[in-house]
């Protein structure tokens, strides 16, 4: 085991971002976004008389990340952090993933032009991966001028600055195919849940599919998983082209049923590590899927199509991994992960343009390192090493 950092003192420093967009409609709650300016709330981890030119930047696309275990420990270990938190904090419901990056981009432009940072690290957690994947995509080569669903939001004009280098840590593919994985492929009717296929309610005692699946069971598991999202998607479209050609409405909201259900949870055997079984990094995978903070489950039309489409959302992990060129990265893979499967990383690493591109797996270390304080030790010593190989601390 790696030796512990002995602890510095830190302060918490509020970071707050003020800005006015051209906006079709409002998607964020509240003051924020209903008074034409947009304001992003993020939280500066400052080690108490340590300077520093290079900070590390956190962002998921709707959480925010200032108590998580790895930002303190960087903190601690006399390094500056930045946890950023996105224009739709703690509110998934109306996420344009798009305008999440534009949010990253004026966290990382604060970061350099008014706080005096030289280099920035950008760190992914979990769902943070695939966005920093999209960032740095459009920060090295943008091309994005609208959104799946069509409305304008041009990337191309936004001046995102690339980051230095890129972290990932316990991180998934991207949204829409991780959902698309985790969709219970049983429901029929998306307005009536109840009605399901039994040969694939997988969670009903009754199912006749029983773990250890076999191979056939588990592509008609999967064929059926990809064609529910499709479904959902093909009738957002559907909607949106009716609410565009008439009538006052200019947005629908749904409720996405059952979005915790992937045969992994219950057979071991599928996608090995050491998580443990009958298990999710929620708990009880049985009671999430049908639980209120399952994925997805509030959204709406827009929404649905830019976070949680697979086939129409920008931010899935392999065509903008192929398109991070410039920019070395570290990834860092949880042996013992309950959220993101082990074939994550790997399909990431493959996929990365990047020659300069090193992935390390933590033995035992589960989504959250949650009573695991020697592999939160592990993933610190790993990644204070690898920013002082790469010169950025």
């Amino acid at each position: 085991m790696n030796q512990a950092v002995q602890p510095h003192g830190f302060d918490r420093v509020p970071v707050i971002i003020k800005f006015q967009e051209p906006a079709g409609m409002v998607e964020s709650y509240g003051f924020a976004g209903s008074q034409g300016y947009t304001f992003l709330e993020g939280q500066r981890l400052v080690p108490r008389n340590v300077d520093s030119s290079v900070v590390y930047v956190f962002m998921h696309p709707a959480s925010t990340l200032q108590l998580m275990p790895m930002p303190i420990a960087l903190a601690e270990a006399g390094m500056h952090v930045l946890c950023a938190a996105s224009r739709y904090a703690k509110n998934d419901s109306a996420l344009i993933m798009e305008k999440v990056a534009f949010d990253l981009g004026a966290y990382i432009r604060h970061a350099r032009e008014d706080l005096g940072y030289e280099k920035v690290i950008l760190v992914g957690w979990s769902g943070g991966g695939a966005l920093s994947l999209f960032y740095q995509a459009q920060a090295e080569s943008p091309t994005i001028t609208h959104t799946p669903a069509g409305d304008p939001y041009d990337l191309t004009q936004a001046g995102l600055i690339p980051a230095d280098g890129l972290i990932f840590v316990a991180a998934h593919l991207s949204r829409p195919e991780t959902l698309t994985e985790w969709m219970d492929p049983s429901v029929l009717d998306e307005i009536d849940p109840d009605r399901r296929d039994p040969e694939l309610d997988i969670y009903d005692p009754a199912c006749p599919n029983q773990p250890p699946y076999s191979a056939n069971f588990i592509a008609r598991f999967r064929q059926a998983q990809l064609a529910r999202n499709r479904r959902i998607s093909d009738w957002a479209i559907a909607m949106l082209d009716r609410l565009k050609n008439g009538g006052s409405e200019s947005e629908r909201c749904f409720i996405v049923h059952r979005t915790m259900c992937d045969v992994r949870w219950l057979d071991p055997s599928i996608d090995p590590n050491g998580r443990r079984p009958n298990w999710c990094y929620l708990g009880d995978p049985r009671v999430v899927n049908s639980g209120p903070v399952g994925l997805a489950r509030f959204t709406t039309l827009r929404s649905w199509l830019s976070q949680w489409s697979y086939d129409h959302s920008n931010i899935k992990a392999a065509p903008n991994a192929a398109r991070v060129r410039l920019t070395p990265v570290l990834q860092i893979e949880n042996g013992a992960d309950d959220a993101v499967p082990a074939t994550h990383n790997r399909q990431v690493f493959q996929a990365l343009a990047t020659a300069d591109k090193e992935l390390v797996r933590i033995e035992g270390a589960t989504h959250y390192y949650l009573g695991q304080p020697d592999q939160l030790q592990q993933c610190l010593a790993t990644v204070i090493q690898w920013s002082r190989q790469h010169s950025l601390v």
